[in-house]
């Protein structure tokens, strides 16, 4: 079944309807009759109508009846090639009119059923163009009109010029047709984009509403140090610390202390200035205000922004109120120095009194052997309470130690000769690879204690039959000691706050291992103190080293 014609597309606006795809059939044929009767008119004013013949009245008719029928019929419902049929009787109207008498111009009339073809049929329309030409306008016009050379020419120009003027429209047909189509996907995009930026600006306003709920102040800079935004928490934050107002860059000095709150940050310690730098850091902590009594702690973290080849475009930073966090922990702190400081005494007494009874030559053995008992664990409460109290002076600022000249290798080895009994009593080889002499600057004491709580862990935590070694040596510029065991070793989430203090590990609280959790605590502040680090490389189930690395180079304070 052949196809039927489309509905006439609907031209876009502002475009005349002559330029659609399918121009209207009575539009068309309204304005082509419209001419014929014109040109009729006024060569029947000029020259009279027995002048003109009989053929141009012909032709009016015909163009009046290709009228009535461009009204009646019901052009969509027929075949596409049923819309040549008008046009085709156009340009029979020319080739009759031209017949008579003075008739010669109406020719540039088959211009516009040529036009009409084009636009509608396309390629078909021009063949179709060429083909009704040459029957209707130039075999008619060859066999009636005398031969001249005028005659002649016009009978073949007029079908060529309308074949022409049918490409043309196919032409301007195909132009108007692909301009139509990147219209239409231009407007597409257009409304996809508007769609999309309506969407971004919904999700942006959802974002705000996000970040402005969250309780930690978050902060963007750009990559030359100014503020890009911040949420509502943040603002609160800046009216703490920046009375004044802010300029809105970073460095800007204003009522921001360090952790202590006893010292204002300089313009290159505040967080600002060295996360625009590029640094990255967790949980740095200051006081912000002017009042101790309504002043606000920070914990700050900051994080690089970059492009994909690495280029830095600026830093991210998020605030977070610790204050009754920090407050807390001071007054923990300041209850724990009361409380080990309000032990030492009687603990002095006691091991005092014990010290004198054991020196009673008249004791019974079982006496003794209970005054020992009493020894022990009062020693053991004494070393507790030292602990405590050292865990309160690290709180109150950096550890202070007094450096001097000394031999490591002597004081490890004495650790090692100490917990010799221990490790027998447990059943545990202990083995040392110790140099006979390590001479640097350190504290002695404090030393003496790392080591010790090194190597009491490694035979807390190694089963009877295991193994504990203790190395000591020099790599490099830094000497290193390690403490290896064969023991339960740690899972990734104990070494995370391995050094944290009183954290204990699961594992050991699961065994009921003696202990509070400062010993590694401790010992970390002693070696940092001294210019040094401690690691822990450790595997559940096959044991753990630590290592300590101290500089051979410091000079004493």
């Amino acid at each position: 079944m052949a196809a039927t014609t489309p509905p006439a597309a609907v031209p876009a606006s502002g475009e005349s309807p002559l330029l659609g795809e399918h121009p209207p059939t009575a539009l068309m044929q309204g304005v082509f009759t419209a001419l014929v009767a014109v040109d009729f008119l006024v060569r029947s004013l000029v020259r009279g109508l027995e002048a003109m013949g009989p053929y141009p009245l012909v032709a009016l008719g015909m163009a009046a009846l290709a009228l009535v029928l461009s009204v009646a019929v019901p052009w969509d419902r027929l075949p596409l090639l049923a819309l040549a049929v008008l046009p085709v009787i156009d340009i029979a109207v020319v080739g009759i009119s031209r017949l008579g008498t003075l008739g010669a111009g109406a020719g540039v009339l088959v211009l516009l059923p040529a036009y009409w073809l084009g636009r509608t049929l396309g390629r078909r329309g021009v063949w179709i163009t060429l083909v009704a030409g040459l029957a209707t306008v130039s075999v008619p016009g060859l066999l009636v009109l005398e031969s001249t050379g005028d005659n002649i020419s016009r009978a073949l120009l007029i079908p060529l010029v309308g074949t022409f003027g049918a490409w043309a429209a196919q032409a301007i047909g195909g132009t108007l047709a692909q301009l139509r189509r990147e219209r239409a996907v231009a407007e597409a995009d257009r409304d996809r984009l508007a769609g999309a930026l309506e969407f971004i600006e919904h999700q942006g306003r959802v974002s705000d509403a996000i970040i402005d709920t969250v309780d930690v102040g978050l902060l963007l800079l750009d990559a030359d140090g100014n503020y890009q935004s911040m949420n509502r928490r943040h603002r609160n934050f800046m009216r703490v610390a920046f009375p004044d107002g802010h300029r809105g860059r970073v460095g800007q000095l204003g009522l921001v202390f360090d952790e202590n709150g006893d010292r204002r940050l300089t313009s290159e310690e505040m967080p600002t200035t060295r996360a625009v730098k590029g640094e990255e850091f967790d949980d740095v902590r200051i006081w912000v205000g002017d009042d101790p009594l309504t002043w606000r702690a920070m914990s700050v973290s900051a994080r690089a922004v970059r492009d994909e080849d690495g280029t830095f475009r600026g830093a991210a930073l998020a605030y977070n109120d610790v204050t009754d966090y920090m407050r807390a922990l001071r007054v923990k702190d300041e209850f724990v120095a009361s409380v080990s400081h309000e032990l030492r005494t009687p603990l002095t007494s006691i091991r005092g009194y014990v010290d004198l009874l054991m020196e009673e030559d008249d004791l019974s053995p079982a006496a003794r052997q209970k005054l020992e008992v009493v020894a022990r664990n009062s020693e053991r409460l004494g070393r507790l309470v030292a602990d405590l109290l050292q865990t309160a002076q690290i709180d109150g600022g950096p550890l202070r130690v007094v450096r001097t000249r000394g031999d490591l290798a002597a004081i490890v080895r004495e650790t090692v000769a100490a917990a010799g009994p221990v490790a027998t009593t447990s059943g545990v080889e202990l083995v040392s690879e110790v140099p006979p002499s390590l001479e640097m600057l350190l504290d002695r004491d404090r030393m003496r204690q790392v080591a010790d709580n090194l190597l009491s862990n490694a035979l807390k935590y190694t089963p009877r039959g295991g193994r504990v070694r203790v190395a000591l040596g020099v790599d490099g510029e830094r000497a290193e000691l390690s403490v290896e065991d064969t023991g339960m070793g740690i899972d990734s989430h104990d070494r995370d706050h391995l050094f944290t203090r009183f954290y204990r590990a699961r594992h050991a609280e699961e065994q009921s291992i003696q202990g509070v959790g400062l010993g590694l605590s401790i010992a970390k502040s002693i070696v940092e103190s001294h210019g040094g680090r401690i690691e822990v490389d450790s595997e559940v189930g096959r044991g753990s080293l630590f290592r300590v690395r101290l500089p051979l180079g410091v000079t004493a304070i």
